[in-house]
């Protein structure tokens, strides 16, 4: 028996994220004479450069990498066949997806390379095949994806029309209540039908069917982008609104009539306050009272709206309408002179200006809509409600809250206060009939 001299061995670089089949992989080519493994990596930047420096003349790679675990694997070989023409790719992957086949089929040059599935490179010494097959300018796929590559599309398990349309609205992230009235159907019954297609989904996705792998795939990226819009709309919106935005499927334009109760705050005399302040004293100063705005507005369930050089505004029942809003304006009023009293009282131990808020809370309807471009968005109330707000609130003296006639009157409990003589203001045909509580009525209230 005479043994076989190899004259050149078939370079390969090797690369998987998951050490156990990395190793395995580079095992089964060890046992071939023809073939040595001249480098490793787990990543697409180990990839890209450990094929770089090695120059090997096959590269077989995983598809799903760090960082992402999406398909670094078949963008790293089109980078190196990129840097490196003619290099020869294997793919190994766990799924007999067609699409990842067509995404490399589609190189202007497809010649040398090959598609493998995990579990069946050990039969008949197909890996070993494959290298040489690709190694030489030919191609080498799994049976498996050749048949899914020539019946594309197998009835037995599709989705529906019904359930495809149910699908994308899920992916839009649309939640159940949305879905149903995008459908003119009940939450009940679009419960029963995401759980009937989800069932279905799975079954096809543990049988290896395709389109089940590429539809999940769809969801998780919905799932992903949902939550990095969410977080974007977070810092960008005011409270609650993200949120209504992604169950509700609200579009930029869109508006919605709400009964609410605006609360309009002012600091008096702050035009003087900022001519003998320093900017940078004034400028924490501001942030220190909004900080304590905010606290007050939210914990009395309000929406902070606008912050608007010294002017502060808030609306309560919305985005979510309720019914008690006018008392809950009323207790946050009343917080935000108590909070920036105290406040005040830290400012002067330390030789500081201290602000005095005016405050007028109107009730009334207003048209609620999100609007703006794609580049800047704004939720934002209007109507005569949140003009006359405005208009209160500077009939308000320091540490004073003016009320409309239409809140006074839709307190739950009625409170002490001064019945003003009905006035005209700016804007408006008629006199205005308002009613101012007690200066004192902030100490009074209930913290």
């Amino acid at each position: 028996m005479t043994d076989t001299k190899i004259d050149s061995k078939i370079t390969v670089f090797l690369a998987d994220d998951n050490l156990i089949v990395r190793e395995g992989v580079r095992a089964l080519l060890a046992l071939e004479p023809d073939i040595e493994v001249v480098g490793v990596a787990a990543d697409y930047d180990g990839l890209v450069s450990g094929a770089g420096e090695t120059n090997p003349q096959v590269v077989i790679t995983d598809i799903r990498m760090p960082p992402n675990f999406q398909r670094e694997g078949i963008d790293a070989a089109k980078e190196v066949r990129k840097q490196h023409p003619g290099t020869a790719i294997v793919v190994l992957s766990q799924y007999d997806d067609p699409e990842y086949v067509t995404s490399l089929l589609k190189e202007e040059d497809a010649s040398g390379f090959g598609y493998l599935l995990k579990d069946r490179i050990a039969e008949e010494d197909q890996l070993a095949q494959a290298v040489r097959e690709v190694a030489a300018g030919g191609s080498k796929l799994d049976p498996k994806i050749v048949s899914a590559l020539v019946n594309p599309v197998s009835k037995e398990g599709d989705l529906t029309k019904a359930e495809e349309d149910l699908l994308n609205l899920i992916a839009e992230g649309r939640s159940i209540k949305g879905i149903a009235a995008a459908q003119r159907s009940t939450a009940a019954a679009v419960s029963e039908a995401v759980e009937e297609l989800f069932l279905k989904i799975a079954k096809e996705a543990s049988s290896g069917a395709s389109s089940a792998l590429r539809r999940l795939r769809m969801l998780h990226q919905a799932i992903v982008e949902r939550e990095e819009q969410g977080e974007s709309l977070s810092r960008l919106l005011p409270g609650g609104i993200a949120d209504k935005l992604r169950d509700a499927g609200g579009k930029v334009g869109e508006t919605e009539r709400l009964n609410v109760s605006v609360v309009m705050s002012d600091i008096r005399g702050y035009t003087t306050i900022a001519e003998h302040t320093d900017c940078g004293v004034l400028a924490r100063l501001l942030n220190a009272h909004r900080a304590e705005m905010n606290r007050a507005i939210i914990a009395a369930g309000g929406t902070v709206m606008q912050f608007v050089g010294d002017a502060v505004m808030a609306v309560f029942g919305a985005p979510f309408p309720y019914e008690d809003h006018a008392d809950k304006a009323l207790q946050a009023a009343l917080a935000m002179h108590r909070y920036q009293h105290a406040v005040n009282q830290q400012w002067a131990s330390e030789g500081l200006p201290q602000f005095g808020l005016g405050i007028g809370i109107t009730t009334g309807d207003v048209a609620a809509a999100l609007l703006g471009s794609d580049e800047r968005l704004e939720y934002t109330v209007v109507g005569d409600t949140v003009n006359l707000s405005q208009r209160l609130q500077q009939w308000a003296e320091p540490g004073e809250t003016v009320l409309s006639e239409a809140t006074y009157n839709d307190l739950s409990t009625p409170v002490e206060a001064e019945a003003l003589p009905p006035a005209m203001v700016k804007g408006r045909d008629t006199p205005v009939a308002a009613f101012k509580l007690p200066d004192d009525a902030w100490q009074t209230a209930e913290a």
